[in-house]
């Protein structure tokens, strides 16, 4: 058959619509959007700096009228239709391969320079919808509740003297005893998901975002109640933020799979691990700092070598069904002895010494969990050869689970059908020996203050419980919002 009449007849048994056509050149007269185009790459590599919590140079970046005024330098950093006169251009521009903003970053893609040079040029125009236009909120316009927030996660500071509440845009530091809010750290992401003190107490860590839009690592200056990074990372919030020992750096879980971590005096990215198949939800370093454990929505515990970047094992069993649903609590048990395991090199038949830790790890089954951090014992398809033991379970999914500061309890806090539990578990024996009285819906978060006698938790309905561990006694109840 001739090739022209086979062409022909294929086209004809083929719709329309399945025909491939390159796609039209883009038009180069096309008018550029503020909030589709230009927002989002401002969004995503600039407003971590220029925001209203961290005006570097007096210059903010998070809405379309601040980026018509001067910095401190004096120069407008954007006149409609003047490109040369517009002082974003000049720190954007890429001069002998480099630039000077983003700070500490790769300069802007070409294209992208290109995107905003052409909105200013066309007049900078603001297409912000009508029904994204919100009210202002940083430190001199705080939220106002109509409701309590959820309460997503809860840190005490090292001394005991601070807790802080995840809030609304915010995260609301109370007294150690909860009756006094101290500061409201105001800023840029909609949802914080997990707050951390350093281990010094000096810095609180966040890891936080917008749905759907950015995610955000915070670092607050404690004393000065100071932003002093804003680490912009992927486009969806991320979660599960944790320390290492030696306080050098932050890590975190993110809705594209990976495991990250950061440099928290420059917020440059120091780790990515990419091995787990859904959302990473909770993260912890191991007690000498040398590796990254976390769980998943994937319903694994993987183990990460900070040093390399290298993922070394599942540190649960992976066979299909060993584990019902995923895993979103993590916690390093703290030992205070100097016992150490020996972990056999899969290469050589050798085997190298390691310190022995151990984890709790909880989720959608309720069963909360301990199992050692290294393997022991040569791998054999199906075990599950690192689990120390099971505890008893609680009514639904289990949010969070912490530790007191010897190890030999923790704490757990579950949620089913608007009830909520919290309970307290001997680590060694596996008993739950308490409790919480009065908690009155779903709970998220817990922690425990550093003297081992008091637990707090919190959940849905913006409610803070404080129990005492040894009993569940209720110590004090408040709602965490700003009177």
């Amino acid at each position: 058959m001739p090739m022209v009449r086979l062409v022909a007849l294929v086209a004809g048994l083929l719709p329309l619509a399945a025909i491939a056509t390159d796609p039209p050149p883009p038009d180069p007269n096309a008018k550029v959007s503020y909030f589709k185009d230009v927002r989002p790459i401002l969004q995503q590599h600039c407003q971590g700096c220029h925001q209203p919590a961290k005006a570097q140079g007096g210059y903010v970046m998070t809405d379309h009228a601040s980026l018509l005024k001067a910095g401190d330098g004096g120069k407008p950093g954007v006149t409609p239709g003047k490109p040369d006169a517009s002082f974003l251009l000049d720190e954007i521009r890429v001069k002998d391969g480099k630039a000077e903003m983003p700070k500490n970053a790769p300069p802007l893609k070409a294209e992208q320079y290109a995107t905003i040079e052409k909105w200013i040029k066309q007049g900078a125009t603001d297409d912000t919808p009508a029904s994204a236009h919100t009210k202002a909120i940083d430190a001199d316009h705080p939220p106002v509740y109509q409701s309590p927030p959820v309460i997503t996660s809860l840190a005490y500071s090292p001394d005991g003297e601070l807790l802080a509440v995840t809030g609304y845009h915010e995260i609301l530091l109370y007294s150690g005893s909860g009756d006094k809010l101290i500061a409201r750290l105001v800023g840029l992401s909609e949802r914080v998901q997990s707050v951390a003190f350093s281990p010094d107490g000096k810095w609180l860590a966040a890891s936080a975002g917008d749905p759907g839009r950015f995610g955000e690592i915070q670092i607050w200056d404690v004393k000065k109640r100071r932003l002093k990074i804003s680490m912009p990372v992927t486009f969806d919030t991320v979660y599960g933020v944790s320390w290492a020992p030696d306080g050098k750096t932050v890590a975190f879980g993110c809705a594209d799979n990976t495991v990250r971590a950061i440099d928290p005096e420059s917020g440059k990215q120091v780790l990515q691990m990419g091995t787990h198949s859904d959302w990473v939800l909770g993260t912890v370093f191991s007690r000498d700092g040398q590796h990254l454990i976390s769980v998943s929505r994937d319903m694994s515990t993987k183990l990460t070598e900070v040093p390399t970047q290298r993922f070394i094992d599942n540190v649960t069993s992976i066979t299909p069904g060993a584990l019902k649903g995923g895993l979103m609590a993590i916690d390093i048990r703290p030992h205070t002895d100097k016992k150490t395991t020996k972990v056999p090199d899969d290469e050589g038949g050798r085997f190298q010494e390691k310190p022995y830790d151990e984890v709790i790890i909880a989720g959608s089954d309720g069963i909360p969990r301990l199992y050692k951090i290294h393997r022991e014992t040569k791998r054999v398809i199906g075990d599950d050869a690192n689990k120390v033991r099971e505890f008893e379970s609680m009514p639904g999914r289990i949010s969070a689970a912490r530790f007191d500061k010897d190890g030999k309890r923790f704490a757990a806090v579950s949620s089913l059908d608007g009830k909520g539990e919290v309970a307290v578990y001997a680590t060694d024996t596996g008993k739950k020996v308490a409790k919480g009285q009065g908690v009155a819906g779903p709970a998220f978060a817990v922690a425990w203050r550093p003297d081992g006698k008091a637990i707090a938790s919190g959940g849905f309905d913006g409610r803070v419980w404080v129990h005492d561990p040894a009993n569940g006694q209720l110590i004090r109840e408040f709602v965490a919002v700003p009177k």
